[in-house]
């Protein structure tokens, strides 16, 4: 009995992985063994990415915020635990952004926080 291989499958899974290999430079876009392990690497890199993603922004609006704090004459820490204290239900996001675009809605909470 003849052996029987999948071309079919086998094929449509190479042309999908090409596919994604679309816009790489040189061999990585058309030579099926530099383009899968182009891809593989490139997929790990996007997944860790998304996680490095969250980090960098939470890093970005503490930098925000501190900066908006020591123009009111306190430090981040000192900030964010008088926040917490005063059960004030906004977040870092909503913090930074105050900070940063409306600073005189950032002074209004600096002062409800020091009350």
């Amino acid at each position: 009995m003849p052996r029987s291989v999948n071309h079919v499958a086998s094929r449509a899974k190479r042309k999908n992985f090409l596919k994604l290999a679309k816009g790489y430079y040189g061999r990585k876009k058309n030579v099926w063994t530099v383009a899968k392990n182009a891809i593989e690497k490139g997929l790990v890199h996007a997944y860790s990415g998304r996680k490095q993603k969250k980090r960098n922004y939470r890093s970005l609006w503490i930098q925000r915020i501190n900066a908006g704090a020591r123009m009111h004459g306190m430090s981040y820490s000192q900030f964010m635990g008088k926040v917490n204290k005063s059960d004030l239900e906004l977040n870092r996001k909503v913090l930074a952004d105050l900070a940063m675009n409306h600073p005189e809605a950032f002074k209004a909470v600096v002062d409800t926080v020091n009350k």
